[in-house]
């Protein structure tokens, strides 16, 4: 009886390559035929991606400053749905032509375990160093890109700066809820260059 089991055993084992060769020498899926054409990182074949609102847009509780943040929920305060494709993080925009200290928006709203794209940007005519450092040590960093050069890392980047208008365009993996402070450095008080990003479940 045990050697009846070994020849099949056997038998299964010596096809077992073949079917392997054959699904190896089938035709590429238009999504690998996609993939080859650029990085595999950069979500760059994707058709429609969501926007995130800004939290003015959004469902946000009185008080859930006060809250844990993963006391909240994506879908009651009205995040985007998750998906398997990148959404696109409404783009944080620091200074103006007319206001070196303007910000667009100051805090940000995000869903755990999921990938962003969000481009920072630059209109004033300061330098800006832009820090977030416990967000960026709590992503999955998957690369920064200026001006279509990618940045790959193996570990989160100290701060972002900019000496020059232009946009710099974060892409990441959110892992788990909490809420990190962003800011500009060497500013005072009163000229407000700061925020929050949470990340909820």
């Amino acid at each position: 009886m045990k050697s009846f089991w070994l020849l099949l055993m056997a038998a299964f084992l010596a096809f077992a390559p073949a079917t392997v060769v054959a699904a190896q020498d089938a035709e590429p899926s238009a999504q690998t035929a996609d993939d080859d054409d650029d990085d595999d990182d950069d979500d760059d074949g994707a058709t429609v991606a969501a926007m995130v609102p800004t939290a003015a847009e959004l469902t946000i509780p009185p008080g859930s400053e006060l809250m844990p943040a993963s006391a909240l929920n994506g879908d009651q305060i009205g995040l985007p749905p998750a998906s398997l494709s990148s959404q696109i993080v409404t783009p944080l925009v620091l200074g103006a032509p007319d206001s070196e200290f303007a910000v667009s928006h100051t805090d940000i709203y995000l869903r755990a375990n999921q990938a962003y794209r969000w481009d920072i940007a630059s209109e004033g005519s300061l330098e800006y160093k832009f820090h977030a450092p416990g967000f960026f040590r709590n992503v999955w960093m998957n690369q920064i890109v200026i001006a279509d050069l990618e940045v790959h890392m193996a570990g989160p980047p100290a701060w972002l700066e900019y000496d020059a208008t232009g946009v710099i365009t974060v892409q990441f993996q959110t892992t788990r809820p909490g809420r990190y402070d962003w800011y500009v450095e060497g500013l005072d008080e009163d000229q407000g260059m700061r925020g929050t990003i949470t990340i909820v479940p």
